[in-house]
């Protein structure tokens, strides 16, 4: 009988992930519709940091000048020592100078991320002018924004109150290795993070999407500014307690944000989630344990009870199943894709676990987050 009783431990978990954690899987998060006008349009600054983003960063800044926003807004490109002509290619999008600057970073001090020590040098030339802003708005090289993305942000932002409106950018989904993986990273994100919970005043829970981040400017310096989260790596979840712990936070799907980095093949998408995976489990060999026999257990037994078991076992795993793959279709809508890569649930999460188990040996290996050249500078050994 240990084959129906663990075939019902799957049952059982799936019901309280559908049913008790957030309703993660409705994907109800979203951007729309859009809340009224706020009375007046605050300046905002939108800091970018590029490192050899020359591919990206002309569409970038070009949506960021195009924005229908009414109130002031700036545009601060921080070149982290590129050699690609990244801060040309900056200023070649821009009508006029006069609305965007660029900066050339210098590296990181010891103690920081690359990426976080180009957005404080941006924040701080932000504050530096005549008019501060009273938001920033911070965002990737690789993004591209609507017209009236930020104006949608402005609005939710003064309408609720929050210190940081930060929207999940719509990543590119078009090749294979991209319509495999990147619903189910979305996906999982929302099963770790639950967006309903994240909104929430009463719940610890606290996220954000590094693309697309407002933030209240004098929130920001309550925490103590990007110095604050100086070596994270995660640093947008990081920023997100942070700021959490001041005032309301808000996070939501979007299609008015999108991201251009391509991921065409395995490799790529394997880096793209080895970089942060397990840091995401704060370092902890116990929890890589329990999410390495964890993920498994979840995704991948209801399948193998369905086909191989008899009797009892393989109908509870059956249903387990069934219920997974249900629980991806709201994502796949979103991102268009045919329903029937719920039946490929399972498989997806055993190449995460993979992913998950090679970024702890990359940390062992003292290579974790590395990312264009660079390794994160708190990369713990394995204890």
């Amino acid at each position: 009988m240990l084959d129906v009783a663990v075939a019902s431990a799957c049952l059982a978990l799936w019901a309280y992930l559908i049913a008790a954690r957030g309703l993660f899987w409705l994907a109800p998060v979203r951007d729309e519709p859009r809340l009224p006008d706020p009375a007046r349009w605050p300046p905002v600054t939108a800091v970018i940091p590029a490192r050899n983003e020359a591919e990206f960063i002309g569409a970038s800044v070009a949506s960021l000048l195009s924005q229908n926003y009414s109130g002031p807004l700036a545009v601060i490109v921080v070149d982290d020592d590129s050699d690609d002509g990244t801060g040309d290619r900056a200023r070649a999008a821009a009508p006029s100078d006069r609305a965007l600057a660029v900066l050339r970073g210098e590296g990181p001090p010891p103690g920081w991320t690359g990426k976080l020590w180009a957005l404080k040098q941006g924040v701080d030339a932000a504050e530096a002018a005549d008019e501060k802003p009273e938001f920033i708005l911070l965002t990737d090289a690789d993004i591209v924004h609507a017209p009236d993305s930020l104006s949608s942000l402005m609005a939710r932002a003064c309408a609720c109150g929050t210190v940081l409106t930060s929207l999940m950018a719509r990543l590119r989904c078009e090749a294979w290795a991209e319509r495999s993986h990147v619903p189910a990273f979305v996906y999982f994100f929302e099963m770790l993070f639950p967006f309903r919970w994240v909104n929430r005043r009463d719940s610890s829970t606290a996220a954000a999407a590094g693309g697309c981040m407002l933030i209240r400017a004098d929130a920001l310096r309550k925490i103590g500014g990007i110095a604050s989260v100086r070596n994270a790596l995660i640093d947008d979840c990081s920023l997100a307690g942070k700021l959490k712990a001041v005032g309301l936070i808000w996070l939501g799907l979007t299609k008015r944000v999108r991201s251009l980095r391509p991921y065409a093949g395995l490799a790529q998408v394997r880096h793209m989630i080895s970089r942060t995976a397990y840091a995401q489990l704060n370092y902890s060999p116990w929890l890589l344990a329990t999410t390495t026999v964890g993920m498994p257990l979840v995704f991948v037994a209801p399948p193998l009870f369905a086909i191989f078991a008899e009797g009892l076992a393989r109908w509870l795993g059956l249903a387990a199943w069934l219920l997974m793959a249900l629980s991806f279709q709201p994502m796949l809508r979103f991102y268009r894709l045919s329903p029937l890569w719920g039946i490929a649930l399972p498989g997806i999460a055993l190449l995460y676990t993979l992913y998950t188990l090679d970024s702890a040996c990359r940390h062992l290996r003292r290579r974790g987050g590395e990312w264009k050249g660079r390794v994160h500078v708190n990369a713990p050994s394995l204890q």
